[in-house]
């Protein structure tokens, strides 16, 4: 939990200056901001005004996954179009229902909005603005109930929520989430039967100019405190996002694979890594920053086997993968064994969309210790990277026909 606080800390320091949180924090407006760069798109920030909306303190909110904010009336339909317009990176205003920290159901108007990097058009936030429904909900018909709860009052619109979790990867450690991933078309069709019962709480066109109102607010502060340290961002994508960089939904989905590994993009010059995993930055020590643009390459060092590098080199270039024993070298320049497996990642359409580099370090046991080899360790990582990879490729490739 230090380092993912740490890893959120840098989140607003790396991009805004120092005062930005104390800007943010008098606003009167209930809003959260994202990162769904960090693995579990956590809150980075959470506004006054919704922590006493919500009932939750400050710690208990910041990093954790907005599934807390989930309850029995939860419609699987809504969480599907935040997740999509997560993948889309789009702006999303959709009626919820919330529950505070005591469980008492309330109607919200959810306003979501990507924050964008003037520089490169690569999403650095995503803005959730939460303005209260005040008016009661509408009925179709008779109340419909579930679990003993009235979906007229409790739950037609409810979210995964606050960008945070707004999906479930398909892309895990193991092959049992795919089960699960199955299993859900048939609840969603039973969601689906049930809301056609329920009209949602509509929002009026004065809590929908608060929330415009609101995500203007934030911006404004967003914008002028990103100026200053040189690292703009806007609203609206500036600029076309450089060829290579990873979507908000796959950056998601491979933080949750714990191990150590890169994604390299083979189609850019000097085939540069494009994502890092936390653990492979705990292992050699370099910062994110330091390490996205580069060749694999920078690891290596004076003692490093040419004839190993040669090997990895041609095992990309026949498109096929392979495991060797190398000796890399961390920041502080110590040098330490690593078992590397490199293998192409397909997607969906069958061409190669990246290379994964998976590294286990050699003396690290707890690979052994759950009873799986290096080796199997590092294939079960590649299978679920390609899962991730594919099953986005797919979804882009279906919403596009």
């Amino acid at each position: 939990m230090e380092s993912q606080l740490s890893l959120i800390e840098q989140s607003f320091h790396n991009r805004y200056s120092l005062y930005v949180r104390e800007a943010l924090e008098e606003l009167s407006d209930n809003f959260t901001i994202t990162d769904p760069c960090i693995p579990g798109h956590p809150i980075v920030f959470a506004s006054r005004g919704f922590l006493k909306m919500s009932g939750y303190s400050m710690d208990e909110v910041i990093g954790k996954n907005g599934r807390i904010f989930q309850g029995p009336g939860t419609c699987r339909r809504s969480v599907m179009k935040i997740r999509e317009a997560i993948r889309e990176e789009i702006t999303i205003q959709i009626n919820l229902l919330n529950y505070r920290k005591d469980g008492t159901p309330f109607w919200l108007l959810f306003h979501m909005c990507p924050v964008f990097s003037k520089d490169d058009g690569r999403v650095i936030n995503f803005v959730g603005v939460q303005v209260p429904i005040l008016g009661k909900p509408r009925r179709s018909g008779g109340g419909f109930r579930r679990n003993g709860v009235n979906l007229c009052q409790v739950g037609s619109e409810m979210q995964d929520f606050v960008l945070g979790s707004c999906r479930r990867e398909v892309c895990s450690d193991s092959l049992l989430e795919l089960s699960r991933a199955s299993a859900l078309d048939s609840v969603l069709q039973s969601d689906s039967e049930e809301s056609e019962a329920v009209e949602p709480c509509e929002a009026s066109d004065l809590e929908k100019r608060r929330a415009m109102s609101a995500i203007n607010n934030i911006f404004s502060v967003l914008t002028h405190y990103s100026e200053s340290t040189g690292r703009s961002v806007c609203r609206k994508r500036c600029s076309i996002p450089q060829v290579g960089l990873l979507s908000s939904s796959l950056n998601i989905s491979l933080g949750r694979i714990k191990q150590s590994f890169v994604l390299t993009n083979p189609y850019l010059t000097d085939m540069p890594i494009v994502y890092a995993s936390d653990a492979f930055l705990k292992m050699t020590g370099y910062a994110r920053d330091e390490v996205l643009g580069r060749n694999c390459r920078f690891l290596s060092g004076m003692d490093t086997d040419t004839s190993t590098l040669y090997q990895v080199r041609e095992s990309i270039q026949t498109e096929q993968p392979c495991t060797v024993r190398i000796l890399n070298y961390r920041k502080d320049k110590s040098s330490f064994w690593t078992l590397l497996h490199v293998s192409p990642v397909r997607g969906a359409s069958g061409k190669i969309a990246y290379f994964v580099e998976v590294q286990t370090e050699e003396g690290c046991n707890s690979e052994e210790r759950h009873g799986l080899s290096p080796e199997k360790r590092q294939l079960s990582v590649v299978g679920a990277i390609k899962v991730a990879v594919r099953s986005l490729s797919m979804v882009g490739s279906t919403s596009k026909s």
